[in-house]
């Protein structure tokens, strides 16, 4: 019986790598040691950035809304506190969708919040 040799599947597993690695620059996306390892520490950095992207964007809701309820007198926390108050419950990007796409109705919110506190 002739003996099995792993040749195949290594070739695939290097292509695989290589090929995820396939735009880095220099010689991390034709030699199959660097590539490795490019490719592996660039998964971490994927993970990291999915976990940042929800602080991002929390973030940016916050600096949204904070901006739009500025000109009413009444900052973000104490804004908040009046919807809370209020019974109103919103997410965060709800609310900054509603400040840019309809000022009217975000004014309202903000009446009623200001008359909760």
């Amino acid at each position: 019986m002739a003996r099995v040799k792993g040749a195949m599947m290594t070739r695939k597993r290097r292509n695989k790598t290589l090929r995820l690695a396939k735009s880095y620059w220099g010689s991390k996306s034709t030699h199959f040691k660097m590539a490795k390892q490019a490719v592996k520490k660039s998964g971490v950095y994927a993970y990291v950035g999915r976990k940042l992207k929800k602080r991002d964007f929390r973030r940016l809701w916050i600096t949204r809304i904070s901006a739009a309820v500025a000109p009413f007198g009444i900052n973000y926390s104490r804004f908040m506190n009046g919807l809370k108050k209020a019974g109103i419950e919103m997410n965060r990007k709800a609310l900054s969708e509603m400040a840019i796409a309809d000022p009217k109705a975000f004014e309202a919110l903000v009446e009623t919040a200001k008359k909760a506190l």
